[in-house]
Order: structure tokens, then sequence, then C-alpha cells
């Protein structure tokens, strides 16, 4: 049986799990992954004395292969891989230092021609965290934007689901194997992202997510990446690293902006003094790729065709920080019967949402 060069990335991708740097300094010295199968194991043991273990086991894993049966074992789990060679690889990953030797995806890639947006954040974030969250993922999406995150619990679930409620496409990278669904309660949004984006990792079928590949997994995320949206973060923070990461990688880096006393936001606010983007909504985002002002219209027109004028008057107060009938009456002179009316009917339309008793957020 003749083995195609994609078959052997497979074996040297999948037999490195969390070794970038011994990946490539392999592929340098040999040049190709098929001489690396051929290469005898001593020599490889006296070539990298450093790295006997990960050696030792790449060895073991080869005397165990069977490029066909393991060909047939993606087949099965519905699973593509490919490699840094594939005319397939996304162009934006091929600069990324230590960029993955190959890529496990089911669904779909991002396309290179359209524009993408990573949206990272806390997994305990905040109301006003899934809000910014499924407002930036919703709207860019509807802009064309690809929207790109880690499918983790908190601001990574609520941008993807943002997305899919914009209609658009959204790709989750794993810090696991594709068939491995992470958190398990996001399982129907694993579904969902495989039909309307796509599901990727560096890591072989089987991986269950481990602490070291997380890191690893957010260079892809940002690598992918035209800007980097950061909401919500704290002091440190793993979103931290993904934006520093996608400095390194001449990203333009955004963050929502949070109240200076909340924990959640001090990582953002450090951001932002330090000099990343403010981001206040997403057609500022959107200006930034470039895309005209046409979703800024619409919203504005939905506004003056839907709602009445004193529920535009509240509306207009309404934000992503939640607030009560009471700073309401204050801040549109409304009495307080009218306001908890006026409340009432926004979140019947659609326009509002009470996050916890009395305190409402804007839905756009």
């Amino acid at each position: 049986m003749r083995i195609s060069m994609e078959a052997y990335w497979h074996w040297l991708t999948s037999g490195l799990v969390g070794e970038p740097g011994l990946f490539w300094r392999l592929a340098e010295q040999y040049g190709t992954p098929e001489r690396i199968f051929m290469a005898k194991e001593e020599e490889l043991l006296m070539r990298f004395p450093k790295n006997q273990r990960a050696i030792g086991g790449l060895c073991r894993r080869r005397k165990e292969w069977d490029f066909e049966k393991e060909g047939e074992l993606l087949k099965r789990k519905g699973i593509t891989f490919i490699s840094c060679e594939n005319p397939l690889y996304p162009c934006r990953l091929k600069t990324v230092a230590h960029k993955p030797g190959g890529l496990y995806v089911r669904g779909e890639l991002p396309k290179d021609s359209d524009p993408s947006v990573a949206i990272v954040g806390a997994r305990a974030c905040s109301a006003y965290g899934r809000s910014a969250a499924m407002w930036f993922g919703r709207e860019l999406a509807k802009g064309g934007v690809q929207v790109i995150s880690g499918m983790a619990a908190g601001i990574d679930g609520c941008s993807h689901q943002g997305a899919l409620e914009g209609g658009g496409k959204t790709f989750g990278i794993l810090g696991g194997g594709v068939d491995v669904c992470y958190p398990e309660f996001h399982r129907e949004l694993y579904m969902r992202l495989e039909q309307q984006g796509g599901l990727l990792s560096e890591s072989p079928p089987g991986i269950r997510p481990m602490r070291h590949l997380f890191p690893l997994r957010n260079r892809i995320i940002s690598g992918l990446a035209d800007v980097v949206l950061i909401i919500e973060a704290k002091a440190k923070s793993g979103s931290l690293i993904t934006a520093d990461l996608a400095l390194e990688q001449g990203r333009d880096v955004y963050a929502v902006p949070g109240r200076l006393e909340d924990s959640l936001s001090t990582g953002c606010n450090n951001l932002i003094h330090q000099g990343a983007g403010i981001a206040l909504s997403p057609e500022q985002i959107l200006e930034e790729l470039g895309i005209n002002g046409k979703l800024k219209k619409q919203i504005k027109k939905h506004e003056k065709n839907d709602l009445e004028m004193a529920e535009n008057i509240v509306y207009s107060c309404l934000g992503l920080q939640a607030q009560g009938p009471e700073e309401l009456c204050i801040r549109t002179k409304l009495p307080l019967i009218e306001v908890l009316r006026i409340l009432t009917s926004l979140e019947l339309k659609g326009y509002a949402k009470e996050v916890y008793k009395n305190n409402f957020i804007r839905v756009l």
C-alpha cells in the first residue's frame, strides 16, 4: 500500500501532542515526516537527548501504527486531517510560530477570504459578560465575520451562541480531540458548531482536554483571527495569554471595559491601559475590519420602526450593565409606573432582559 505524505503527517502530529517545539525541530532536521518515521530510534535519541521521553513515546507509537486502520478511524468519526502542507491549511496559521503540524476538523475550516474575530473571556462570567459576548458574537456574525472561540463555559460559549443566532459561521478550537465534547453540557452547542461552522484541534481523536494543552490551543484561536476581543478577564487569566499571543502574532487586540471594582474586569481594563483597543460596540470592530456601516443603520431603523417614543427613551438608557427601574426613572425622567410598564413591553418584544430580580439589560 502506498502511504501518502498526509498520512505520515497524521502519525507525527498525533504522536507529539503538546510538543510543538520538538515537532518542528524534528521536521527541520529530517525534512519530511516520512524520514522521521524511517529513522532509527537510537539515532533520534542521540539527536534529541533532552527529549528522550517524547521520542521514546513516538517510537513506541510507530511500532503499533497502522496507516490504513488510522485513516479508517478518522473516516468513521467524520474527522478530516489537514496537514500544514495541505493547500486547505488556513493561511492565517502559516505565519504562527510553532504552528500546528496538522489540524483535525469536524465540519468546515474558516475561510481565508472572510474576516474573522476571536472572542474569549472568563468561564465564570457575569450577566454583563454573557450579554456582551452574545451581542458581539451575534452582530459580528450578521456582518459576515467568522467568530472564533474555544467552546469553553462562559464567554466562549456565549460568543458561539450569539454567532449562531446571527446566522453566521463560528468555529470552536478545542483543547482535546474533536470527538470529545468539553464541557459536556455544551453538547447541543457542539453539534450546532459542526453544522454551522466547525470544530478544530491539533490533538488527535480520543485525547481528553488537559491543562497544559489549553495555552497551546489559545495560539490557534488567536492565529485564526484578524482581531482578538477579550470580554471579562481577571488580573491573571488564560484569556490574557491569548491576548499576548495575539500581539506576538501581529493581531489587533480589543477589550470590553468593565467596572473598576469588578475583579472580572481587571484584566480587560489593564489591557486597555496598556494600549489595547476599547471595544464599545460591534460596529467599531466591523469598521476596524473595513466592513461598512450597514449594520448600524439597520439597528437604528429597527428601533424607530418597532418602538414607541417612550419605549425608545428607556431602551436608549439600557446597556450591558444591569439597571433597576428606579435608576431608569432618574435617567429618563419618567414615572416609576411608566418605566415598569415599558420594561415589561420591551421584554415581551425581545429588547430587554431581566437578568435578576428587577434588574434589566439591553438586548440588541
